[in-house]
């Protein structure tokens, strides 16, 4: 059983600020269709729920702690959890980066469809994308891998250990190469796809300049790759979903 102290409530605090920190930017949890009251409800209800496990490991911690240095201590954990947040933020920005660029290899980009998980309107084939990996991301359980991630972050980076731009920096950048490098191998079959027919109807338009082979040669490009989407796409997404839980894992 806990006392519940002046100790206490400012350790849950601290605890508080690393997962609102976290999760006001993590994706799915950070989605602006989500409302505000929400996300700082479901924030506080995590802090309660693993406040119990984390505040004893951090109780020696802030035993001579002075007023500047608990402003530092919450500035700290609320940067440390956004940097978590951020890192895996960024595996779905990739997503929709993937997203973007097979909607242009395919001449599907004309225009941009609604927003539906991010804020900024986007191709059709990108909200599909995003929409489908967030809702894997709760049916497959990463959300409960993301808590057990910022549990030991405790282990890493513990409360007195004040927030380090270089190792945040490292470790960001470390996300975006990893994530980057899968999306590109997701990408891949679209490029060569949208190089060879786009090549085939160049060397077609050399041979007969007098047909206008692009209104014929973008229902074919359109319809193939539409094609290829219907065939690499849950293997695409459960591919990415893997990629993901590597990275909670080993990040």
């Amino acid at each position: 059983m806990t006392t519940i102290t002046a100790g206490t409530v400012l350790l849950t605090f601290l605890v508080f600020c690393r997962i609102g920190g976290c999760l006001m930017i993590m994706p799915g949890f950070g989605s602006p269709r989500i409302p505000t009251q929400v996300r700082v409800y479901l924030a506080v209800s995590v802090t309660l729920a693993l406040a119990p496990l984390l505040v004893p490991q951090v109780q020696g911690d802030l035993g001579k702690a002075t007023p500047i240095n608990i402003g530092q201590l919450i500035l700290s954990e609320t940067l440390v959890g956004a940097s978590i947040g951020i890192m895996a933020r960024i595996f779905f920005l990739a997503l929709q980066f993937m997203g973007t660029a097979v909607a242009m290899l395919i001449g599907f980009s004309g225009m941009a469809d609604a927003p539906i998980e991010e804020g900024e309107p986007a191709p059709a084939i990108a909200n599909i994308l995003t929409l489908t990996a967030t809702v894997l991301l709760f049916t497959t359980g990463l959300h409960v891998e993301v808590m057990r991630a910022l549990v030991a972050s405790y282990s890493v980076i513990s409360v007195t250990d004040l927030f380090d731009p270089r190792f945040a920096l490292a470790k960001v950048t470390d996300s975006a190469s990893d994530s980057f490098i899968l999306i590109a191998q997701l990408t891949g079959p679209f490029l060569a796809f949208s190089l060879i027919i786009n090549f085939l109807f160049g060397i077609m338009n050399k041979m007969t300049p007098l047909i206008p082979v692009y209104f014929i040669s973008a229902p074919f490009v359109l319809a193939g790759g539409l094609l290829l989407l219907y065939f690499t796409f849950s293997e695409a997404l459960t591919l990415f979903i893997t990629g993901f839980q590597t990275f909670l894992a080993n990040g």
